[in-house]
């Protein structure tokens, strides 16, 4: 009988020592150390071919900032995934389609990930072209590089996979699920600075406890993200 791979991530990086970095703890890391999923960290100057390891050049054109060249990149991702890897390749790119919630559970429904930390003022647009790059954003910032990026990529992925979350149906009520905000938490002490638990929440009626957390989820949501509540 045939065992299942684990969930692989690669990441490919000027800064391997970053890594694995947060996800070498708390849910992360203890799926890491259980073998349900694996870490693969490819040093892009490892595929230099000049004495110096030179990995970037001049803007054609001209410009600030340097690039990081097509032919050490290409390189660097044929060694790390080969034509039958079947898993996605994104790049780490602010000018990237938005990272979400949505994206995150099929990237842990599949068989991994490939990501790349761009550094500089970008990549040469051919290798992206080339090696078909799926630029993913964050956010709309601008980091010093791909690795912090992508570090939230695994994270938001990894905690969806199979046995990492103790409890699993803890993803059915967090946030973005159904296109919601989550509801407000309490916890003891019952009174706190003169704020009260709401008195729902020690009733024992799951029925009005449920109903009171939706109505909270909306409330939540339209107030703070009515793009996502037009969804809901």
């Amino acid at each position: 009988m045939s065992v299942e791979a684990p969930w692989k991530a690669t990441v490919l990086t000027l800064f391997p020592e970053m890594f694995p970095g947060p996800l070498g703890h708390s849910l992360a890391g203890k799926g890491l150390q259980t073998s349900l999923w694996t870490l693969d960290i490819r040093n892009i100057r490892d595929h230099t071919t000049d004495k110096h390891r030179s990995v970037d050049d001049t803007p054609a054109g001209g410009g600030p900032g340097m690039v990081l060249r097509a032919d050490v990149l290409a390189a660097a991702i044929d060694a790390a995934s080969p034509v039958d890897d079947d898993r996605p390749r994104w790049l780490m790119s602010p000018r990237g389609k938005p990272f979400d919630q949505r994206e995150a559970q099929e990237i842990a429904n599949g068989p991994g990930i490939v990501l790349v930390a761009g550094r500089f003022e970008g990549i040469d647009e051919r290798v992206i072209e080339a090696r078909n790059l799926v630029e993913v954003s964050v956010g709309d910032y601008v980091l010093s590089g791909g690795e912090v990026a992508a570090m939230a990529v695994l994270d938001a992925a990894i905690r969806l996979l199979p046995g990492v979350m103790g409890n699993p149906a803890s993803a059915q009520t967090e946030s973005f699920h159904g296109n919601l905000l989550e509801y407000p938490h309490y916890t003891r002490p019952t009174v706190f600075e003169g704020r009260a638990i709401p008195d729902v929440l020690l009733s024992g009626n799951h029925e009005e406890i449920a109903k009171w957390r939706r109505q909270q989820s909306l409330q939540v949501t339209r107030s703070r993200r009515l793009d996502l509540f037009d969804k809901s």
